[in-house]
């Protein structure tokens, strides 16, 4: 593993670079850029995979996201879904760019709303050659609505008028205001009906904690959130192969069989029988599962 760095116009963007054990220098290589889910690092599930993929002889990148772990930008905590886009691009950059890839070989697998981003940059970004995500989340559509459709309209927009208050009141100088993604009461946080934010908490402060994952994130990018809409013109990645893994019981399911919908051939929703959008982050009895899948559809198309 090497440390790397590009640049998403003004940020830098840290990342780790995955090749093969036995690479050989006159040759070129199939290269992943593998992107974290909302509120995760480099190090977490985007790096269990890659490692994995690396295994099968492929070259993977994982990165920090701008304003988000060790990457640069400010405020630090942000997630601006246009710009988490373009650091796909930026990765993509950066792999084209390596003499041991083939840059006509590179694909891009997105986890979570990782898979929601990836799925929106191979829209418009061609180099992009094979199109993975994995439990797929919809980022805008979570922050209109909630996940299953729970927040109304008038919440929705009470919370526009709050960040745009808010704007005015940080243009003025006040600090700025955060969303803690970990509540301080766990119980509060182990009876929330959904397993994403249930079995989420348990991931991120147990199972795979790590000190430059986000706790928080900058409330006004709420608006920014809301204004994304990740699977508009997902039918462009045609004719380009795409693969959607989701978990049976996830209750973001949803979400990846809207993509699908959407979507033109080639394509294919993979569903793990047993499993919900956290576990096929960490759990063995379903990543390796993931993993074959995901081997499979990258060495037939890259």
């Amino acid at each position: 593993m090497d440390r790397v760095t590009f640049p998403n116009r003004d940020n830098t963007v840290v990342g780790n670079l995955f090749t093969p054990s036995r690479l050989d220098a006159g040759k070129k290589y199939p290269a992943i850029v593998v992107t974290h889910p909302f509120g995760a690092v480099k190090e977490q599930v985007s790096t269990l995979y890659a490692e994995k993929l690396t295994e099968q002889g492929f070259i993977t990148l994982v990165f920090d996201a701008s304003y988000q772990g060790e990457s640069g930008g400010e405020p630090h905590f942000s997630e601006l879904p246009a710009v988490r886009v373009e650091d796909i691009r930026c990765a993509v950059d950066f792999l084209a760019s390596r003499p041991q890839v083939d840059e006509d070989r590179i694909g891009a697998l997105g986890i979570c709303a990782g898979g929601g981003y990836t799925l929106n940059a191979a829209q418009t970004e061609l180099r992009i050659k094979a199109v993975a995500g994995v439990s797929v989340f919809d980022i805008g559509s979570a922050r209109r609505e909630g996940v299953g459709g729970g927040i109304p309209f008038e919440a929705r927009m009470k919370t526009l008028e709050e960040v745009g208050r808010q704007r005015t009141r940080e243009a003025q100088g006040e600090p700025l205001r955060y969303v803690s993604l970990v509540p301080d009461d766990p119980q509060q946080a182990l009876n929330n009906p959904s397993d994403l934010y249930r079995e989420g908490y348990i991931y991120y402060t147990q199972a795979a904690p790590h000190p430059n994952a986000m706790e928080k994130f900058v409330f006004t990018t709420l608006g920014p959130q809301m204004a994304f809409f990740p699977f508009e013109q997902i039918e462009t990645i045609s004719p380009r192969p795409l693969l959607i893994i989701a978990g049976s019981e996830a209750d973001t399911r949803y979400f990846s069989e809207n993509a699908y919908a959407k979507a033109k051939e080639p394509k294919e929703l993979h569903l793990v029988p047993g499993a919900t959008h956290i576990d096929l982050y960490y759990k063995p009895e379903f990543v390796p599962q993931v993993a074959e899948k995901l081997t499979q559809f990258f060495g037939t198309h890259l």
